[in-house]
Formats: structure tokens, sequence, C-alpha cells
């Protein structure tokens, strides 16, 4: 009996699907829940698994194809699938036999992570539990590799070019980010924070917090508190355009921007209005691991009111963040660097930051921009605002 390998049913925001890698080729078996194809939409990757156990008869489209949903993609002949005991051979004859299927097991995530590094898995061996390939195996072999090639290339003169397809994800971000550049009045202000009460919070307490909530205390949430008191008391910064209407929302769905593999993603945490710095952070951090395997869903990049993006992290001081469609705003946080300031007409030396709120004119004012940010700065510099709400 054979059974179809259809694509996925996509969102409604989503029009169609790259067929991005295949794991098999027509003749291989497969197992019941298997991952078969990896499917690129310019959102997520999904994994689509083998609805049954058997053979690969057909694979009707070839990596780059573009599917819609609930297209056949592939067939497979139902039938069981042995494994050949381990034996069952000499032994002589079993260690070239397994070191030429790829003897290291990989999950899905190490094998795209391969992919994505240009390394052959299955020419690999695991050091992980029974033997499986890790992503530390992957990077110890691209680091081995290009040690290699940087010994055998020429020391000056060299010029090289590699062309590589854009992926649905990229392709999304920069149509997004060229349509707000021409559809919104965007402005950006900017203001300095002194990060020292943060700093001094978070240092006394981040590791009962850490051993009580199994999450780690950031600055994020930190910001991501003080962002939400500021958009309950300006309400137009909350809002998003929907045509000629202008929508103001009474929760807050914070997107945070997070670095992955395949881009920048920006996961929405919902209804932060009702949760705490430990949900915050436990939040954030599980969106980070799903973003670095390639797990996240629709829905978590889905939505949003406003976002915030930190640059800090890479060592940026100052820059102006692009605005999310449809949302108005978005916060741009930057790195903590020690300078001179005035403080009771004395010059102390504090950890400061640059914040800069990038807004659409359209909605909001530049009064009410100033006074957001400026909001933003005196609960950051007095934490206890935030408990007080004051």
């Amino acid at each position: 009996m054979s059974f179809e390998v259809k694509v996925p049913i996509l969102p409604e925001s989503v029009a169609d699907a790259t067929i991005a890698k295949w794991y098999k080729k027509v003749g291989d078996t497969v197992v019941r829940e298997e991952n078969l194809v990896d499917l690129e939409t310019d959102k997520i990757m999904l994994e689509v698994p083998a609805p049954c156990s058997g053979i690969v008869s057909e694979i009707l489209f070839e990596e780059g194809g573009v599917v819609d949903a609930e297209q056949v993609i592939a067939v497979i002949t139902e039938g069981e699938v042995q494994e050949t005991p381990a034996d069952s051979k000499p032994a002589e004859e079993s260690a070239p036999s397994q070191a030429s299927q790829g003897a290291s097991p990989a999950g899905p995530s190490v094998r795209r992570h391969a992919g994505e590094a240009g390394v052959n898995a299955s020419t690999l061996a695991g050091t992980g539990n029974r033997g499986r390939l890790t992503k530390a195996d992957v990077d110890a072999a691209t680091k081995g590799s290009s040690q290699a090639v940087a010994q055998d290339l020429p020391v000056a003169g060299l010029r090289t070019e590699k062309r590589v397809p854009m992926s649905r994800l990229r392709q999304r971000i920069a149509e997004r980010l060229v349509q707000v550049q021409h559809e919104a009045a965007i402005l950006t202000t900017f203001n300095e924070v002194d990060m020292k009460p943060v700093m001094e919070l978070r240092s006394k307490y981040k590791e009962s917090f850490e051993k009580k909530h199994g999450a780690r205390l950031g600055f994020m949430s930190f910001f991501v508190k003080a962002v939400v008191e500021a958009l309950q008391r300006y309400p137009a910064v909350n809002a998003s355009i929907d045509g000629t209407d202008i929508l103001y929302h009474d929760y807050c769905d914070i997107g945070v921007a997070i670095g992955s593999p395949r881009g920048l993603v920006v996961p929405v945490l919902r209804n932060v209005e009702a949760m705490s710095m430990a949900d915050v952070e436990g939040g954030i951090m599980q969106y980070a691991v799903a973003a670095k395997d390639g797990k996240l869903t629709f829905d978590d990049l889905t939505g949003g009111t406003f976002s915030i993006t930190n640059g800090g992290t890479f060592g940026s001081m100052m820059s102006t963040p692009i605005i999310n469609p449809p949302q108005t705003a978005i916060l741009g946080m930057h790195n903590i660097v020690k300078r001179a300031v005035v403080i009771n007409d004395e010059v102390v030396v504090r950890p400061m930051m640059y914040v800069a709120l990038s807004y659409d004119h359209r909605v909001i004012d530049g009064r009410e921009a100033v006074l957001f940010l400026s909001t933003i700065k005196q609960l950051l510099e007095d934490p206890a605002r935030m408990l007080l709400s004051v």
C-alpha cells in the first residue's frame, strides 16, 4: 500500500514553501515519524515526517522547488523496515558498512546545521549519547576544514566568489524592511540610561532568582517590564495601522528580536502585562533555544504590538532600528559603556546605555515618543517605580 506525503496546511499569510532539503532519496527506507524533508517558508522551517514506515518510491519535487499547501511531494510504499542485526555479518565487514552508511545518527537540527556549514554529516563520527552526532561535532569538523583550506590557500592575491541563494526568511525580511521604509514616516528619538541601579539589583538577586525560577536574570526582563509600563501610559505607541484605521490594543504582546542561523527572527511574548520577570526570562530563553534549533512555529512569530531589539549584545553603540509593520514603534538597546557623567554637579563614572525609539509619525507624535522613552529611562534608573507604578 502506498501513502502520499503532502505539504502541511500553511497559514493564510504564507502562500507557498520551498523544498529546502531531502533526507532520503528514491529507494531509501524510512521509519514512521522520521524527518523526510525540510520545507522553508518566509517565516520558519517546517519538518515533514514520514506518515508510515517503508520505501520511498517517488520524489515529485527536487530541492529548490516551490510547493503549495497539501500538495503531494513524495510517495512511500508501506512495509516493515528491519535493521540488520549487528552480529549478522563478520566483524571485518560491519565496520566498513557502518562507515559507508554514515554511522553516527543525527537529529534534524544537527543535519540542518551540518548542511548550512557545508559539511557532510554522514562522514562525521558522533561524540554524543550512544554515538549520536552533535552540533559541536559539526562545528569541530568545520573548524578543522577551514584550517586545512587556509593552509593550502595562497597568502596573497586570492580572489574567490561564492554565490548562495537568499533564504526565504531573508527575502521576507528584506521585503518588509523596504516596505516600511516606503510607507511609514519613520523618526527616531534617543536617550541614555544610567544602568547602575539595574546592574546592582541584578547582581544582588541573580543567584537567588536563578535558583528559584530556573532562569537567568538578564537585562531584557527589566526593559520588557519598563516598556509595558510605558505602553500603558502612552497607548499610541502600542497601536498598529490597519488600512486607514488605527488599532489601539489593551494588551501588550512584545516581540523580542533574536538572532538565528537563518537570520533575525522576532518571536512574540503574549500578554506581558500579566507576566512576571521570571515568566519573561523563561519565555525568552525558550524562544532562543527554539530559534537556534529551527523549532519556532508560525504562532510564535505572528502578531505583536511592539518590538525590542538589542544590538548591544554585538557591541553596537547606537542605531536606528526599523519598525516591524504593522507595529508603529520599536525600541533599540545598545551596549553598556562606562562614561563620565555629571550627577549632582559632580563628574562621576557610570555604566551608560544609549536607547533609541523609532516610531511612525503617522500615528505617534514627537511629544508622545519623547515622553515614552523618558518614562523607560526613569523606570530603569529607579526600578522601584515599576513595582509602585509611579
